[in-house]
């Protein structure tokens, strides 16, 4: 009997509220679990969702990584960390006025060796799940970006050949209407590619990430060139 009651304490306790044993526990109900604002999108750069699975779960040369979820090739959706948790995918970097992105985030790895095209099921299985994490839990459908827009200093995932346009038509993240014109004399590029949330600590690292979002180009620029300035114009002229 003395058995099955210590059992039973210890099944509350387990789903107590964790609070310090030093301090009286009053709780207040004036508190709500992490919220993000932000979808980040990554590529895998690996050979299989298997690897992407052990490096995502183990610690490796680089330091432990994670990230909510991971999507095969195939469309096979796996989360890793629960919605309300820090991931560890984003590292340094920001977007707008956030400059810790793993606490206001949810990464989504795609399996992808950075080479090659998304299959047309893997990215079927990413809009699926960027409608349902937009509407549960209330991220503006234009918050969705590119790990390498966060930190182009640092990374060129998920690269050229992802279809930020087909992601576009189907209503997230932010992709220029047509037709495209010719900014005013007065336009100021820096202060557009800003308001984007693209941080200007090094402008070049900003244009190649620009460019490889919205043209699919990843090359070094030192400025922007005609076709970019249209869109990045007509970007920074559309409702959100």
């Amino acid at each position: 009997m003395g058995a099955a009651l210590l059992a039973v304490l210890l099944a509350g306790c387990a789903h107590a509220p964790p609070h310090n044993p030093l301090a009286r526990w009053v709780p207040s109900p004036n508190h709500n679990a992490r919220e993000a604002t932000l979808i980040v999108i990554h590529a895998t750069t690996q050979d299989s969702v298997e690897q992407s699975l052990d490096t995502l779960r183990t610690r490796n040369s680089g330091g432990p990584v994670s990230s909510h979820y991971l999507i095969g090739r195939d469309g096979a959706l796996y989360q890793l960390v629960a919605e309300d948790r820090r991931a560890w995918h984003a590292g340094p970097g920001s977007w707008g006025t956030i400059s810790d992105v793993n606490s206001a985030s949810i990464g989504i790895e795609l399996d992808n060796n950075g080479s090659e095209p998304f299959p047309a099921e893997q990215i079927d299985k990413l809009l699926v799940l960027l409608e349902d994490l937009c509407k549960r839990l209330d991220i503006p459908r234009y918050q969705v970006i590119a790990h390498a827009d966060m930190a182009p200093t640092r990374k060129t995932d998920p690269g050229p050949l992802f279809p930020w346009a087909r992601l576009a038509q189907a209503g997230f993240g932010r992709w220029p209407s047509e037709p495209l014109i010719d900014p005013p004399a007065d336009f100021d590029p820096r202060s557009a590619l800003r308001i984007l949330g693209y941080s200007m600590d090094d402008y070049a690292a900003a244009i190649r990430a620009f460019r490889l979002h919205y043209r699919g180009i990843d090359a070094d620029a030192t400025e922007l060139g005609v076709e970019d300035l249209r869109i990045l114009y007509a970007l920074v002229n559309i409702p959100e």
